[in-house]
């Protein structure tokens, strides 16, 4: 009677040392309550559709650059500066073409000499880089024009049937570019002093054109100042402002 009485008590040291003397077996362990999942609250579902879009600032069309042949298909067989100068005379994009720093950047741009380098450093074309973001297998043209009003503009050129069409445009305070496969990814100053804004510029096939497929406000790590907007600087976009009450 004694041994059947000793061996449970046995059994059961034998197990607590085995949980707590011979470390984690490795087994799961449970993670506590999980939160209810809640779906997505529709608010106002009775509004009425609008009649007239908003106007967007990612609103892009491809157009037309003439006076430029591209020899071969072949965009890299293109003066870049040409490119600038053609489309800058008749498309002033952004800006408007009574706007004194469009004004400045077309006389600065007969500074440029032909092999792209400017005179005395007035020449705003930088380096021209190239990559497919169309995903036919030619690379397209990527340029920036810096502009007075400490902007950056900036124009990506596609070639189709010996026609070069320009099929992004956009100007802003721009921190830093970047290419993420055929992703143009901008970064821009925000008029939130600490955050920039991060756009991320996707080819559309429908509508022909790059457009900004993400754009988001972030911390800036290097503490970026707002800044304040000129009286030459281009149209305000509609993007949202920083408190959310942009259309």
């Amino acid at each position: 009677m004694q041994r059947s009485r000793l061996a449970p008590a046995a059994f059961a040291v034998l197990a607590v040392l085995l949980a707590g003397g011979c470390g984690d077996p490795g087994g799961l362990r449970g993670a506590g309550p999980t939160p209810t999942a809640e779906g997505p609250t529709h608010l106002w579902p009775d509004l009425p559709s609008p009649s007239v879009p908003a106007e967007d600032y990612g609103a892009i069309e491809a157009v037309k650059v003439k006076g430029v042949e591209v020899p071969k298909g072949d965009l890299r067989e293109v003066d870049p500066v040409d490119v600038v100068r053609a489309d800058f005379t008749e498309n002033p994009g952004t800006y408007e073409p009574t706007d004194r720093a469009y004004k400045e950047t077309v006389e600065r741009l007969k500074d440029c000499a032909e092999d792209g380098s400017g005179e005395q450093g007035r020449c705003p074309v930088l380096k021209a880089y190239y990559r497919d973001l169309t995903g036919d297998g030619r690379d397209d043209l990527i340029v920036g024009v810096s502009t007075p009003d400490d902007n950056l503009d900036i124009r990506v050129y596609a070639e189709e049937k010996r026609q070069l069409t320009q099929i992004m445009e956009m100007s802003d305070a721009v921190l830093g570019v970047e290419l993420a496969g055929r992703d143009l990814i901008i970064r821009a100053v925000s008029s939130l002093a600490g955050y920039e804004y991060h756009t991320v510029w996707s080819w559309d096939a429908h509508q022909k054109a790059m457009l900004p497929t993400s754009d988001e406000i972030v911390r800036s790590a290097k503490g970026v100042r707002g800044k304040a907007p000129k009286s030459s600087a281009p149209k305000p976009s509609t993007r949202p402002s920083p408190s959310g009450s942009g259309g």
